[in-house]
């Protein structure tokens, strides 16, 4: 069941942060003094990971990263950090735990508030009261599990998330019922699991205005949930981007830091239409 796990995640509990600083234009001493930015915090007993731009003026926006099923946040991903600074965006990244983000209650997560609930109630407006900015505002950026998070939550709330993007997002992850992780206990079958998937519950009069998408074409396991999302969100005439040809990775690090400047740039991009 754990090599299953493995094939499935791949390396998203490993992040890769180290590249040439040639290639950002970059070096050690900037990169400490960014990464140095970020504070944890606790929200409800969680931890929240917040990063505050150096700038004399106010963040352009917020982002909000849910983190997939390693639970990596972004602390310590210089590729990251530096575009979250190039861009002037806070961001915060609250740890769900293995509650996928969804709208459903996960014991471990907590026997009564759902993950979605949570971000809606509690972790939206700690950002609204930490940075004075709100919806429509607050770009949602995703991995993996928290890639399917935020369409999830995106689709369901257009209106207050008008801006989304999702790095190789788990759209199947009614696959992994069974595995023995705590999506067992949240759904009682597997076809259960998959009638809550994104896929099937998009509205094509109710949707992100700003929505970007992207999954390695090596990444086996995830591609087909995917890709499967374009071809519903082209045929119910939902205007949205995607980029399912760049390759480089699967399902790792390697893929997501590569992607990092086109999902920051569309986030930063979106804000600016919104003004």
């Amino acid at each position: 069941m754990l090599d299953k796990l493995k094939r499935l995640f791949g390396s998203d509990s490993t992040p890769a942060t180290a590249e040439s600083a040639e290639q950002h234009g970059s070096n050690a001493e900037s990169d400490e003094r960014l990464l140095a930015r970020w504070k944890t915090e606790e929200l409800d007993g969680r931890r929240v990971d917040v990063f505050v731009p150096e700038s004399e003026q106010a963040p352009a926006g917020a982002v909000l990263f849910l983190h997939g099923h390693g639970r990596i946040l972004l602390k310590e991903n210089k590729i990251f950090t530096r575009l979250l600074q190039e861009h002037r965006l806070a961001a915060v990244c609250p740890d769900g735990g293995r509650a996928w983000w969804l709208n459903v209650v996960c014991e471990e997560f907590d026997p009564e508030m759902t993950a979605q609930q949570w971000l809606l109630e509690r972790v939206v407006p700690f950002i609204e009261e930490r940075f004075g900015i709100s919806s429509p505002h607050v770009a949602l950026l995703g991995i993996s599990m928290g890639g399917q998070g935020v369409l999830q939550l995106a689709f369901r709330h257009a209106t207050k998330f008008p801006i989304v993007a999702a790095i190789s997002p788990a759209v199947d992850f009614f696959q992994l019922h069974g595995s023995g992780i705590p999506l067992d206990t949240m759904f009682p079958d597997t076809e259960a699991a998959r009638q809550a998937t994104v896929v099937l519950n998009l509205n094509p009069l109710f949707w992100p205005r700003y929505q970007f998408f992207c999954c390695d074409p090596a990444d086996v396991e995830w591609f087909d949930g995917a890709a499967r999302l374009g071809m519903k969100l082209s045929s119910s005439g939902i205007l949205h981007e995607r980029d399912l040809e760049t390759t480089g990775g699967g399902h790792s690090w390697d893929y997501f830091n590569r992607m990092a400047p086109v999902v920051m740039q569309h986030i930063s991009t979106s804000l600016r239409k919104l003004e």
